[in-house]
């Protein structure tokens, strides 16, 4: 079996730190956050938010990936996932070949409902069997647009980039889920689809998200509403804004400005409540349970952990609703459980995550952290932490 990583995030940051010739004190300064939040994370004890890894990447000069050890290649050894990511570079690199003369591709109906079957893989964080269906169907989906162009011909390739930029993401590779995402905007622009174009803008603002750049972000989901207006009104259109308001929130929230966070988790559920549970509409799982997600996230984002845990204990999750989304979801009440003080709680959440999205769980960032600072916490690492641990590689 591959050997694991013991560095955690925290030991990442000292170590880039003392590259900066920085001490810990001039490090908190910089990326402002205090010393103790900064002493505790490099000493594994307490998880570092995703705002605080952001700052300290920003005052560091790094990527967030830097801190987070992404991608977590041993693990995706093991997994047989690292093989399947060449491939789907190769693909996404096709766009502008033309029809290859070797491929027949089959007919736009079976292509879409391919790539649709993709969609719903992914959600179901069946993530290794999406991307090994993946690099062949785009270059089906490349040959069939420049053979035949059609506005449903290049909606089904801009599907097949967003598969690729979900899988990428999720499994750490942001610099090859950025081209996923030029790749969506240059077939989406073809189909002339506003509404594809918007979803591509609010998948673009989570990339700036995720590396703290929240000012970008929330100037992409402004242009994403934009043009959104461009498209027709009607269910579609209120579902994808209405996911444009879930993102602003936690954007807004993780930036500080609590008060434009509660604006747009409040629009959001204004729309939800007239579009409802809408888990298909362009995969985005927009609905009032949705809503009530972001919300908790939200209180997370700001720090109000304990707020966040008694919202989570009133939130049901439906039947049949995402499992990424679900998963991630507990992830996040994981961590919050964690701050308050609830490392039992914590655990049973983690169980749940990973029982739920297994690939998906096993490289989350935040998973790592919550599981890192579990074990920090514990004088005694009961069993089913230790195998929890040695599964994400700790």
């Amino acid at each position: 079996m591959p050997p694991h990583s013991t560095e955690h995030t925290g030991d990442r940051i000292a170590r880039y730190r003392k590259l900066r010739h920085l001490t810990q004190n001039q490090l908190a300064e910089r990326a402002h956050i205090s010393y103790s939040m900064l002493t505790k994370v490099e000493q594994g004890v307490k998880p570092a938010t995703p705002a605080v890894l952001a700052a300290v990447a920003r005052a560091l000069s790094v990527q967030t990936i830097d801190l987070t050890g992404q991608p977590y290649l041993t693990e995706l050894q093991a997994d047989e996932l690292d093989g399947l990511i060449h491939p789907i570079r190769e693909a996404l690199d096709l766009y502008d070949l033309g029809a290859d003369p070797q491929i027949e591709p089959r007919s736009r109906t079976v292509l879409a409902a391919e790539a649709d079957q993709l969609c719903a893989l992914v959600r179901d964080t069946r993530l290794k069997d999406a991307a090994r269906a993946l690099p062949a169907l785009i270059e089906e989906a490349t040959t069939s647009v420049h053979m035949a162009p059609s506005d449903r011909s290049w909606r089904t390739l801009a599907s097949l980039y967003r598969t690729a930029y979900d899988v990428t993401s999720k499994l750490g590779f942001p610099d090859l889920c950025v081209v996923a995402l030029d790749r969506m905007a240059w077939a989406a622009e073809r189909a002339s689809d506003p509404i594809l174009a918007g979803v591509r803008q609010y998948l673009r603002s989570l990339v700036y998200l995720r590396a703290g750049a929240y000012r970008m972000g929330q100037r992409l989901v402004t242009v994403g509403m934009n043009t959104l207006s461009e498209g027709a009104s009607g269910w579609e259109r209120d579902v994808t804004t209405g996911q444009l308001h879930l993102g602003a929130a936690v954007l807004a929230a993780r930036s500080g400005d609590r008060d434009t966070a509660a604006g747009h988790i409040a629009e959001a559920r204004r729309l939800a409540e007239v579009t409802g549970e809408a888990s298909r509409v362009h995969w985005l799982s927009f609905g009032p349970t949705n809503v009530s997600v972001h919300a908790v996230s939200v209180l997370a984002e700001q720090d109000q952990y304990a707020e966040a845990v008694q919202a989570a204990q009133g939130l049901t999750i439906p039947d049949g609703w995402a499992v990424s989304r679900a998963s991630a979801h507990l992830a996040e009440v994981a961590r919050a459980q964690l701050w308050i003080g609830r490392p039992e709680a914590s655990l049973r959440s983690l169980q749940q995550a990973r029982e739920l999205a297994p690939q998906q769980m096993r490289y989350h960032p935040m998973v790592r952290e919550t599981v890192s600072g579990l074990v920090s916490a514990r004088r005694s690492t009961p069993d089913s932490l230790s195998n929890l641990a040695h599964w994400v590689g700790i």
